[in-house]
């Protein structure tokens, strides 16, 4: 399945020997002439495979021809990417270098005659290879189409956005059910009390609506008045105990810093449990365990007893499941089975989707008739409905629904567990350039809760984006890609924060991209025995699972992640094997991981493109050899607080956007960080000596930056001079820091800062916003405050913020009594702004009696 994107393969290779950069290095090598051979074999390839694509579901040797073709394009763009890698030691060894370097550089296999040499050798075997496959092209009859004609039709996405909840009008057909659930939450058993729980299970297939509905209920102000404490956990395919106490405490304590998940070798049950008690004691609640597949009885009945203790009479558990048997084995009363949507209902559901404006179908008679022959074949699935009613949004021409409601996708033989038909003819129709991106979302466990600024960075170091346009980051085309994705209903649980998003994708959405990216991607937990030769991306649900599956012989291993991280793992080992393995690897995430030293080889993984050991609490040194890196555009070592002092030699990283870093030094190393021209993000945390950070030194790309529990910080002075292009800055739980500090403002007119999005987070000093905020008049979209008490009201002058948008107040007491919406004595100073939200302050009076 994974040859569905070999288009945009062959596509982003073309790009690259196209570029102005790459000619200008090849010809400087003496290679010009091979790469332009390469590049024509490609553009010819290239022209049929969009047919090729379509047509391989029926013929396994197209498929196969695919494949081999898909094998020599990654060849390719390691060769290609070796030429790079060259070409930046060059630039570094000109600009950093010693004579000591050129001398070295002259006698390793660097060597400019070596390399041509070698390179020229590579690039042959590669086209010679391509000419072969491509030259068996001519059997299958392929036509020629040049360009993806499959867009995305953008809707609005402000209008699908939301956080966990739903609002009324996203859901349609369920108001019964509704009704129906609050009535068995809020009826009083006669028997209730401390030592029963009652729990009521909602049973249905998969896409039905069964979260949505749970959602739908758990957002109702009548239960919210009667369960004091809501609670609402992801359970899936993991039904540990440990683990689900920490997610119950977490999810029953939204204030506090959250308990990481743990490895389970580090887990104190009889602490976990007394904090679980702690928590729910007395209370009286409501709990959704969501999407349960556990059928053992004895684990469910050992989480029921925890929970149970001490708990308030009345208190409920909603449970989600597709399994009949699951939903008897833990309910207390029958189960609520969930039905199909009704013809009419799904029809609704699927013009709201499919049009853009309520009653604009009308005008589509035509297209609404075959609309309902689509809908039919749903079988009352909303999520396929859904889905299909956004692949056919502002779609006028009759054909291209006629092609939905007869596509022989509908007639394949069904079995219980396969990719539901709606899914995969949506999946069919996106741009080749969105798939590859789509099927990465299969390294990530199921209910994993996505942000845009960690799937930016792998697509980015995994080269799927297309290059930015003038006046854009990879960040800003991926945002395009998530909108897209959102577009075709992909995406839910989509909350915008200003520059940033968060998200999670349907377990059934999940199902298909694992489906298609299973020859290349893998999530490794309990169930994988072994790992296939061909994988390229592994991902590791644990630090546990690590052990005996990884004996991979594949050296074209790219990825190497732990989503959830690698807690307790000493990754020494994992390392070692990278290194004298995987040395293709572009991305490297050992999150967690408890090693205590990097050797020094790392600096052979030349491909490597992003590299984090975030959060490992042991390790005081890094090898300077990581600077040998140039290819890397993410370094992240923050939350390192042992880290005595980063690398010498950080200028050479010349790829590098993004630096995260803690740090014992008092100190940072500017002439090094100044060096990084393309540094787009800074965060700077837990660097408790440091009291100044920057001081006239000048960032020129910096569009971030971040700066957190840094507890001795006193000043940051920011200006325009040294932030020309900064646009999201967030400070958060510095305690010393004094804002006011920074103003070093010149009297005559300056120019305006570009700040979009500002955030201040858990700071006791600060008494009024600082003055220089009147420089983003123009610019500033979104303003956090939470966690001030000491700030008491807001400039008078706000609505000169002519720009924001979203205000949102937390954990202010003062300042939330002040500006409470409509009935706050300063609502009316705020009242313009498009989005605001304010903690009531009611909630704010529980937490304090608590």
């Amino acid at each position: 399945m994974a040859e569905s994107f070999i288009f945009s393969i062959a596509e982003s290779l073309i790009t690259k020997l196209a570029s102005h950069a790459f000619q200008e290095a090849s010809r400087v090598v003496g290679l010009y002439d091979h790469l332009r051979d390469l590049k024509e074999t490609l553009s010819l390839v290239k022209a049929v495979l969009l047919d090729a694509e379509q047509k391989q579901e029926h013929n396994h040797v197209l498929r196969e021809w695919l494949r081999q073709l898909k094998s020599v394009f990654y060849d390719a763009q390691d060769v290609l990417d070796e030429f790079e890698c060259q070409t930046l030691r060059k630039q570094v060894v000109k600009a950093h270098g010693t004579i000591k370097d050129e001398v070295s550089h002259f006698f390793s296999s660097s060597n400019p005659l070596v390399f041509r040499s070698k390179m020229a050798q590579q690039i042959k075997h590669v086209s010679k290879r391509l000419d072969k496959v491509a030259a068996d092209g001519h059997k299958f009859g392929l036509r020629i189409i040049d360009v993806d004609t499959r867009v995305v039709h953008r809707r609005d996405t402000s209008r699908m956005t939301h956080s966990s909840g739903v609002s009324d009008s996203d859901v349609i057909g369920r108001e019964h059910d509704k009704e129906k659930i609050i009535e068995l939450l809020m009826q009083q058993n006669p028997n209730d009390d401390e030592k029963s729980l009652s729990v009521i299970p909602i049973v249905g297939i998969g896409g039905l609506g069964k979260t949505t509905l749970a959602k739908f209920v758990f957002n109702d102000k009548r239960i919210d008045g009667c369960f004091p404490l809501k609670m609402w956990v992801c359970v899936s395919d993991d039904f540990d105990i440990n683990q689900l106490i920490i997610k119950i405490i977490n999810s029953a304590n939204v204030a506090d810093a959250p308990l990481r998940q743990q490895n389970l070798d580090m887990v104190d049950l009889e602490q976990l449990q007394n904090q679980l008690r702690s928590r729910l004691a007395g209370k009286k609640f409501l709990l959704v365990l969501d999407d349960v597949w556990n059928d053992d009885r004895v684990r469910w009945v050992d989480l029921k007893n925890l929970i149970k203790v001490g708990v308030a009479a009345g208190s409920k558990i909603l449970v989600t499941t597709r399994i009949d048997s699951i939903a008897s084995m833990m309910g207390t009363v029958a189960s609520y089975k969930l039905q199909s949507l009704s013809p009419k209902n799904s029809l609704s559901l699927f013009v709201k989707w499919a049009f853009k404006n309520e009653g604009e179908e009308e005008k589509h008679p035509h297209l609404v008739n075959i609309g309902k022959e689509i809908v039919n074949k749903c079988k009352g699935v909303p999520l396929a409905v859904r889905t299909l009613g956004s692949l056919l949004f502002s779609k006028f021409e009759a054909n291209e629904w006629e092609y939905v409601r007869d596509n022989e996708i509908w007639n394949l033989p069904q079995n219980k567990d396969d990719i539901l038909p709606a899914l995969k003819l949506s999946y069919d129709f996106l741009p080749s350039y969105l798939r590859q991106c789509f099927a990465l979302f299969s390294l990530y466990p199921k209910d994993y809760e996505f942000d845009s600024v960690e799937v930016a960075r792998l697509w980015e170091a995994l080269g799927v984006l297309a290059p930015p346009r003038k006046n854009e980051t990879p960040e800003d085309v991926a945002k395009q890609y998530l909108d897209e994705l959102l577009s075709r209903s992909f995406l839910q649980d989509f909350i915008h924060y200003g520059t940033m998003c968060q998200f999670k994708i349907h377990d059934l959405v999940h199902d298909l991209a694992v489906f298609v990216a299973k020859d290349e991607c893998l999530l490794i937990n309990s169930h994988i025995q072994n790992i296939p030769e061909n994988i390229r991306h592994l991902s590791f649900a644990e630090y546990n699972f690590l052990g005996n599956s990884f004996t991979s012989k594949s050296v074209a291993v790219r990825t190497i992640m732990f989503p959830n991280g690698a807690e307790g793992g000493s990754v020494e080992s994992l390392l070692n094997t990278c290194v004298s393995k995987f040395k293709l690897l572009r991305v490297l995430d050992l999150r967690d991981s408890t090693c205590n030293t990097l050797p020094r080889s790392i600096g052979k993984l030349k491909h490597l493109r992003y590299f984090s050991i975030e959060n490992n609490r042991n390790i005081k040194r890094l090898p300077n050899s990581i600077c040998k890196l140039q290819n890397l555009q993410l370094l992240n070592v923050s939350g390192c607080e042992e880290l005595e002092a980063l690398p010498k030699g950080l200028r050479k990283l010349i790829s590098l956007r993004l630096l995260e870093i803690s740090t014992k030094q008092p100190v940072l190393p500017y002439s090094e960080i100044t060096n990084l021209i393309s540094l787009a993000l800074l965060t700077i945390e837990s660097c408790h000596n440091m009291e100044s950070i920057f001081g006239g030194v000048k960032f020129p790309a910096l569009k971030t930056l971040y700066v957190a529990d840094c507890h001795s910080l006193k000043s940051l002075p920011l200006d325009v001079t040294n932030f020309p292009e900064l646009e999201t800055l967030v400070v958060h739980d510095c305690v010393n820091l004094d804002l006011d500090l920074w103003k070093d403002h010149h009297e005559e007119q300056s120019p305006m800062l570009k700040l979009k999005f500002v955030a201040f987070v858990g700071l006791p000093q600060l008494v009024a916003l600082p003055q220089w905020l009147q420089e983003t008049a123009n610019s500033l979209q979104s303003l956090v405050i939470a966690d001030c008490p000491e700030l008491i009201s807001l400039p008078d002058n706000i609505h000169h913020l002519t720009a924001l948008e979203r205000l949102r107040i937390a954990d202010c007491p003062e300042l939330c009594r002040k500006y409470q919406p409509h009935v706050g004595e300063f609502w009316s100073k705020i009242s313009h702004i498009k989005e605001v939200f304010i903690e009531e302050p009611e909630k704010l009076e529980e937490e304090e009696d608590e």
